[in-house]
C-alpha cells in the first residue's frame, strides 16, 4: 500500500506522522517496499508478518485481565505495551513475580534503583492494575495482581519473537510459548527496541512463577484493600 492509501484507513493520522512512522518501521526491518522508485508502495516484511502472534498474545492478555469490553484488538495491543514499556517496568514485574510478597525496600534492591524511582513505577504499576498490595498499612508488601501474574505466556511469546534472525527464520513463523529462557539476574536495559528482550534474558536456573507452564496464584487481596494501597518505604 501507499502512504496515501493507508492514510485513507487510518484518517485520524496525518500523512507525515506515516511516513515518518513507516520510515521507522523500514529500518526496523517491520516493513519493505517494492521497489527503489519514489512512492513506492509498502509492504509487511516477514518480520512484520511474525507479530502477528505477540499481537494476539498482548491482545488476549489485555481482553481476559484488563478489559473485557468490545475494544478493537489494536488498542488492547497499543494499551497493553502503553503498561509494559515504561523503563524498568518488566524488571520490577519480574522481582514480584521470583519473590512476591515483597516489601518496597527489597523492591528497590531488587531492581537496582534508587527509591524515588522505584516508588514512582510502583505507582503507575498499580495505576495499570499489574501490582497491588497486601493491606492498607504503612509498610505492606507488593504483590502482583492476577493481570501481572498472568504475564508469563505474554513475555515468552515476546521472547521467542525476538530471538536471533538466524533461529528465527529457520523453518516457520514463530508460535507462542509457555516458556521463557533467562540468562542474567542483573537487568539492565538498553534501548526500547531491547528492553524486553534483555529483561527476559535470566538463567534459567532462577525458578520464577512469572515464565513457569501453569500460573502461580498469590494471596487474594480484598478489593477494599487494593484500593487504598498506595506505594511507601518498609522492610
Amino acid at each position: 500500500m501507499r502512504i496515501r492509501d493507508i492514510a485513507a484507513k487510518l484518517p485520524f493520522v496525518s500523512e507525515q506522522v506515516l511516513g515518518l512512522r513507516l520510515a521507522a518501521m523500514q529500518t526496523g526491518r517491520l516493513v519493505t517496499r517494492t521497489d527503489t522508485r519514489h512512492g513506492a508502495p509498502y509492504r509487511l516484511s516477514a518480520l512484520g508478518e511474525s507479530l502477528t502472534h505477540v499481537h494476539r498474545a498482548l491482545a488476549d492478555w489485555s481482553r481476559i485481565y484488563l478489559a473485557p469490553d468490545a475494544t478493537a484488538e489494536a488498542e488492547r495491543v497499543e494499551d497493553a505495551v502503553r503498561r509494559l514499556r515504561p523503563r524498568h517496568s518488566t524488571a520490577l514485574i519480574q522481582v514480584l513475580a521470583d519473590g512476591g510478597p515483597i516489601r518496597f525496600g527489597h523492591i528497590a534492591e531488587g531492581i537496582g534503583r534508587a527509591d524515588a524511582f522505584t516508588r514512582q513505577r510502583l505507582l503507575r504499576l498499580q495505576a495499570d492494575g499489574l501490582v497491588t498490595r497486601t493491606g492498607p498499612q504503612h509498610g505492606a508488601p507488593y504483590m502482583l495482581t492476577d493481570a501481572g501474574q498472568e504475564l508469563g505466556p505474554v513475555y515468552a511469546t515476546v521472547e521467542h519473537w525476538s530471538a536471533p534472525l538466524s533461529t528465527r527464520w529457520a523453518s516457520s513463523p514463530p508460535v507462542p510459548v509457555a516458556t521463557a529462557q533467562r540468562t542474567h539476574s542483573g537487568i539492565l536495559l538498553g534501548s526500547d527496541g531491547a528492553r524486553t528482550a534483555a529483561a527476559l534474558r535470566r538463567s534459567a536456573a532462577v525458578p520464577s512463577a512469572l515464565f513457569s507452564d501453569a500460573s502461580q496464584p498469590q494471596p487474594q487481596v480484598p478489593t477494599a484493600v487494593t484500593t487504598q494501597s498506595a506505594p511507601g518505604r518498609g522492610r
